[in-house]
């Protein structure tokens, strides 16, 4: 198959596709009007969750999420060590025919373990794993799964959504092959070259979905691009851009001219919602899980006291997509121990090896995103957990001070991108703040501080998928093919 040549293409209509870490949206702009893609029955946004059964079949967006959690929830898991294969032991003594005697077959198990009632796997936040080299492949029930194919299956129901979108725009068009791809100034890790990495997956994904054609856009400038195309008349010169979504804090700065604008500087760290969810799940649920008591247990001539290992759990109750493995003996053994002694704090440790056996990770996380929505909107909010039996009340001052390193690392990267354009603060004009976390008070606080009478909300959601159609349209990035016989491996 040739690659068409990318001279002669030019869209009828621009499509942008924002695959984030928490939600995806995408958008489609015919050179006057933008179009949001109805991604969801009755939303343009979608879950970036992909879900995958025993038999394979996959499910996306909220549908994926309320399989897992239909399947899932209550649910006691069955961990049985893997099987790697079969070992022959011997007699020590040769045989008849030369060959030594066996004397029985045994199991050979792996370090990993099977939970043999879990009836499907369930994917989000894909994309901050797409820039680390040392993870390419997930397995799901046995099966090595790359990042691309747990990707694709979103961007082909985009792709879809798309399709049908644009033939109600133009009946005529039925191309919707093409697009404009958004990705972070950079992606989450610290190995060298995870960007270009990344980058690579990600147009391989897109190009296996159908989005043949693609353009590469950073996210932030996209933002921005949005804003400008709904406000052309605005009189700022230098605008500050901060995209701060579910993974990824991003930040442009750029010159407005007449006849269009110029970036002068991008910047982007791994700091995004997730990171404060577990901040959230650390400084709140952590003491009321057993972080910090103690423990009694018999040595071999005296009795041993000290501190409750909870460091062992704490990396795996972090991380609740993985979070099963605590149903093994060695977590599960100390817990039953640690809930005899009958005291106080065993109701905490109770707590705890409920939330293990019965899978509750999921739906812990999902109260947390739900008491974070809560406190934009109001002083205090309740964590309310009936089924690990949780039930208190977390004022806005306490929910600021948990999140005061967040704040701390974007006050910081502000600084910096001022710093490298030579820029100080009072000279930016305008602030343009976007994405999901950019609607937490504080945040909103410290901006607004920090560039008095500047800052304005624009669409956090979609300002991105917006102004990626508007730079496919204008063609504003360089355009590139993605079909088999470009699909790099890794």
């Amino acid at each position: 198959m040739t690659p068409p040549d990318l001279t002669d293409v030019s869209p009828q209509l621009g499509i942008g596709v924002d695959f984030g870490t928490s939600n995806s949206a995408a958008a489609v702009y015919d050179g006057e009007r933008i179009h949001l893609v109805s991604l969801e029955e009755t939303s343009v946004v979608m879950p970036s969750a992909t879900y995958i059964d025993k038999d394979l079949k996959i499910k996306t967006g909220q549908a994926a999420i309320n399989r897992y959690v239909a399947s899932n929830m209550g649910r006691t898991v069955e961990l049985s060590a893997e099987v790697l294969g079969e070992g022959r032991s011997t007699t020590g003594q040769i045989g008849d025919k030369g060959l030594p005697e066996e004397a029985q077959t045994e199991l050979v198990y792996g370090q990993s373990f099977v939970d043999g009632g879990l009836q499907g796997r369930l994917f989000r936040g894909i994309k901050r794993l797409l820039g680390n080299r040392s993870a390419p492949r997930l397995m799901v029930f046995n099966r090595p799964f790359r990042l691309v194919a747990l990707v694709t299956p979103l961007l082909v129901r985009i792709q879809q959504s798309v399709g049908q979108l644009v033939q109600e725009l133009e009946p005529s068009l039925k191309d919707s092959s093409h697009a404009c791809i958004g990705h972070p100034v950079n992606f989450e890790g610290s190995e060298q070259g995870r960007n270009q990495l990344a980058i690579t997956l990600l147009k391989e994904a897109y190009g296996y979905a159908g989005f043949k054609i693609q353009s590469l856009y950073p996210e932030p400038v996209a933002a921005a691009l949005s804003y400008l195309h709904l406000h052309p008349t605005a009189s700022q010169k230098t605008i500050l851009a901060v995209d701060f979504g579910g993974g990824t804090l991003d930040l442009c700065l750029l010159k407005r001219f007449e006849e269009g604008f110029k970036v002068m500087n991008t910047h982007g760290i791994g700091l995004g919602g997730d990171h404060i969810d577990q901040l959230l799940f650390k400084e709140i649920l952590f003491p009321l899980l057993g972080k910090g008591e103690r423990w009694r247990r018999a040595g071999s001539d005296r009795e041993i006291e000290t501190l409750f290992p909870f460091e062992d759990y704490e990396e795996l109750l972090l991380n609740w997509a993985v979070s099963y493995m605590l149903n093994q003996n060695r977590f599960t053994t100390p817990l039953m121990q640690r809930i005899e002694e009958k005291d106080q704090a065993s109701i905490k440790f109770r707590r705890l090896y409920d939330l293990i056996k019965n899978n509750y990770s999921y739906l812990v996380f999902q109260a947390l995103k739900e008491l974070k929505a809560e406190l934009s909107d109001h002083d205090s909010a309740r964590l309310d957990i009936p089924e690990i039996d949780i039930d208190l009340t977390v004022s806005r001052e306490q929910f600021e001070e948990i999140i005061k390193p967040v704040l701390s690392r974007l006050q910081g990267a502000i600084m910096a991108i001022l710093r490298r354009t030579n820029v100080k603060a009072e000279q930016v004009q305008l602030v343009i703040r976007t994405g999901g976390s950019s609607l937490i008070p504080a945040v909103k606080r410290l901006l607004d501080e920090s560039f008095p009478h500047k800052v304005i909300e624009h669409d956090p959601f979609t300002s991105v998928a917006a102004g990626l159609a508007i730079a496919e349209y204008q063609g504003l990035g360089a355009r590139t093919y993605s079909g088999p016989e470009s699909v790099s491996r890794f």
